[in-house]
């Protein structure tokens, strides 16, 4: 028992890691009504803007400290993020308004290839590491209910933590404040939106900067785990069948797609691996989202769309 416990407990807060990125996936198709492929170029690019701006502001102002050299960092990656906001708003998005769905899609990516450029020509292409003071060391907790304890990572608890504490702040800004119902809005219907004064260019720069600050924290804790490297970009493929698990348009869907597939790939590895081969892990959040796609293809929250004819 203590054993599954562990891998329990590890799957859900990986779970919430993926819901984290997932989140930026479902508010750009809120918003926009287009999934967003170059979400995973988003979370790469901030997590080297972060990288690199707390290795470069000591050097540039003369200060040691680390807590200050993170601060400034994160400020700056997050000003870097909603610049890339209006940028993309301006440049593509604007450009597009009312245009197909497959369209929007082939607009994400080319800014998820284009990001994924600039991100090596303003940061460079090496490994690079993020520090934010995140305890390394295990933590050893009910020793006197199992024999041994359950060991749990004190970085995965603080990582889920702040993971959980950010969906719950998005999900509330969705359904509790006016720019989230505008929002919503939007995502209704593109042209009614406008006819009653809901400004559609505005209203995108907030959700892909509100999307950028998703994936900057995402960049940070995945950074801060593997380090910031280019291959960062392909941890945004798990959120995938986290979307499809939970739905495209579910905040809430996000959540719980995310902590299934998280408990579901270290559950199957650790108890069909041996019988399968192992390597269960890399697929199974795939294959779950296959298998829900021919039975369920709006996902647990999603809404189901009827076209009447």
């Amino acid at each position: 028992m203590g054993f599954f416990l562990e891998t329990l407990f590890g799957g859900l807060m990986v779970g919430m890691l993926y819901s984290l990125i997932a989140i930026g996936f479902v508010l750009i198709y809120k918003a926009s009504g287009v999934f967003n492929f170059a979400q995973g170029a988003m979370v790469l690019f901030a997590a080297l803007a972060m990288a690199r701006f707390a290795e470069w502001f000591p050097r540039w102002l003369g200060f040691e400290s680390l807590v200050l050299a993170n601060l400034l960092a994160f400020v700056a990656a997050m000003a870097v993020m909603i610049v890339v906001a209006w940028l993309i708003e301006r440049l593509a998005l604007s450009k597009l308004v009312n245009q197909e769905g497959i369209t929007l899609l082939m607009a994400t990516l080319g800014i998820a290839y284009f990001l994924d450029g600039l991100g090596q020509s303003l940061f460079g292409n090496d490994i690079y590491k993020i520090d934010v003071g995140m305890p390394k060391e295990p933590l050893m907790v009910l020793e006197g209910t199992f024999q041994g304890g359950l060991l749990l990572s004190r970085e995965d608890l603080i990582a889920a933590g702040v993971a959980a504490a950010l969906v719950a702040v998005l999900a509330l800004f969705f359904q509790k404040t006016a720019t989230g119902r505008a929002l919503r809005a939007v995502a209704d219907d593109h042209q009614a939106a406008q006819s009653i004064g809901i400004p559609l260019n505005r209203i995108w720069v907030i959700v892909w900067s509100v999307a950028g600050f998703a994936a900057l924290v995402a960049g940070i804790i995945w950074g801060s785990k593997l380090g910031v490297q280019f291959s960062l970009s392909l941890v945004a493929l798990k959120a995938l069948p986290v979307v499809i698990l939970g739905g495209l348009t579910s905040v809430p869907g996000a959540i719980v797609g995310g902590l299934l597939i998280g408990v579901g790939e270290k559950l199957s590895e650790i108890y069909l691996g041996p019988l399968l081969g192992g390597g269960i892990e890399i697929w199974f959040a795939y294959v779950l989202a296959l298998i829900f796609l021919l039975v369920r293809p709006q996902g647990l929250f999603g809404e189901k769309i009827i076209d009447r004819v």
